[in-house]
């Protein structure tokens, strides 16, 4: 006696349903909407927040105040203040003005003279270097493109390749499993009809056991 095979552990058990087959759905729009009748009507309903299934939700940034202020200011749907244009202005001091405040605004204006001959540089630079540059990055992305687009086009046959492969697994398990009903049906069939043949056959032995009990009685008189 051969010992039967372990059915696979639950965890890596693979389940899959028959879509190819089983388009009942589809074939029966009357089921669909059957199915559609009997979902509840809350199946969509949202769940709160605040409900106990949840859990406690966590609080997101709680060691980055920088990121917690940020999230704060993104979901009060307040505006982002990105860019203090104050900083590149060279704004005078007021008449009357302190050593202090001409102190300020002198190193100011040192600092924007600063930013301009760096910006001078950088476009210096750009002038130079940056269609090669520019070039190269180009190419690049072109490359990148191409790449991932191989990689893409690789996926997209592997996935055809699947379900293919699903596609014809699925139809000739549908085929055994329309074998295996209409064997079923034939079994219910047979079944039935031999039931029927008992009752027919019980309801025929009960008249002869009183037509022999008719004759018992007509013999003894």
């Amino acid at each position: 006696m051969s010992t039967p095979t372990p059915a696979p552990a639950p965890d890596t058990a693979l389940l899959d349903n028959l879509p190819y087959y089983d388009r009942d759905l589809e074939l029966q729009p009357q089921l669909k909407d059957r199915v559609v009748r009997l979902l509840p009507s809350h199946s969509g309903a949202r769940v709160p927040e605040d409900d106990p299934r949840l859990g406690r939700i966590p609080e997101l940034f709680a060691t980055n105040p920088l990121l917690k202020a940020e999230l704060e200011r993104v979901s009060s749907k307040q505006a982002l203040d990105a860019l203090d244009k104050s900083r590149y202005s060279l704004p005078a001091p007021a008449p009357g003005a302190s050593e202090e405040q001409w102190l300020h605004a002198l190193d100011n204006a040192q600092a924007q003279l600063e930013h301009q001959l760096n910006r001078q540089s950088n476009i210096s630079l750009l002038q130079t270097y940056g269609a090669n540059s520019w070039r190269v990055a180009n190419y690049r992305t072109e490359a990148d493109v191409a790449r991932l687009g191989r990689a893409l086009e690789r996926m997209r046959e592997d996935v055809v390749a699947v379900n293919r492969e699903r596609k014809g697994l699925h139809t000739a398990i549908g085929k055994q499993l329309t074998s295996l009903e209409t064997r079923w049906t034939e079994l219910i069939s047979s079944l039935l009809q031999i039931e029927l043949a008992n009752v027919a056959l019980e309801a025929e032995l009960e008249g002869l056991r009183r037509r022999e009990e008719e004759l018992q009685a007509q013999a003894s008189t």
